[in-house]
């Protein structure tokens, strides 16, 4: 049912969306294009965590970032890094495999259970970080930078990039994410910061008794 919920909220981010961009249909299609690995050094802060404004966001806490007509660059966003806390393994798709935009594409470790978390794009894996696979908390220190987990070319590029949120938008959706999980977990008061303030870097230390597989799998939409 909760995820359920969630897929509601989004379809109707979605169309507000929508309804935005038809009122700037100046505007291009697509995000402009540049390298991950030069975001902004200071992105928006959203409720404790970093949200860059230059990215597109799947609601399963993965984004997408436009690097060429056809070649989109993806990783994981802050919440997910610090929600899922130090984890032991990583897994990626192979280089050459087609994903679709909304499959479980990344597998990630955490004493003996696993979490998965969605593709926001759709096409052929080009390129994998092979630095993440070897040590995962690259992508949690820094999930916009050298964290990226792996580029895609991605002849849809365009529509694909239509389903997922940015904006005002990708801001009112991960203030509700923080929002549901404070009312889950009010012990995680004063270590998501709210008042301009930073989340901790590990919200799992907060949540010793935490069913870490069932939370992952509700945020992460898996």
């Amino acid at each position: 049912m909760t995820v359920l919920l969630i897929l509601i909220t989004f379809t109707v981010f979605i169309a507000i969306e929508y309804f935005l961009s038809r009122q700037h249909a100046t505007a291009p299609a697509a995000v402009t294009t540049q390298s991950a690995r030069s975001l902004p050094t200071q992105p928006k802060l959203v409720a404790g965590f970093f949200l860059p404004e230059n990215l597109r966001y799947h609601p399963g806490h993965t984004w997408a970032l436009a690097e060429g007509p056809q070649t989109v660059r993806i990783g994981w966003d802050d919440f997910a890094a610090k929600l899922m806390g130090p984890v032991a393994r990583v897994d990626l798709p192979r280089r050459g495999q087609w994903i679709r935009q909304g499959q479980k594409i990344v597998a990630v470790y955490r004493d003996g259970e696993k979490a998965e978390l969605a593709s926001p794009i759709e096409g052929m894996v080009s390129e994998v970080n092979d630095a993440v696979v070897r040590d995962p908390e690259i992508a949690r220190r820094d999930p916009y930078g050298e964290g990226w987990l792996l580029a895609v070319q991605s002849p849809d590029a365009k529509v694909n990039f239509r389903n997922l949120l940015h904006g005002a938008v990708a801001q009112r959706w991960m203030e509700e994410a923080v929002q549901r999980l404070l009312g889950r977990f009010p012990q995680l008061a004063g270590a998501v910061a709210q008042d301009g303030g930073v989340a901790v870097a590990d919200l799992t230390q907060a949540l010793p008794d935490a069913d870490w597989g069932a939370l992952t799998q509700e945020f992460f939409l898996s």
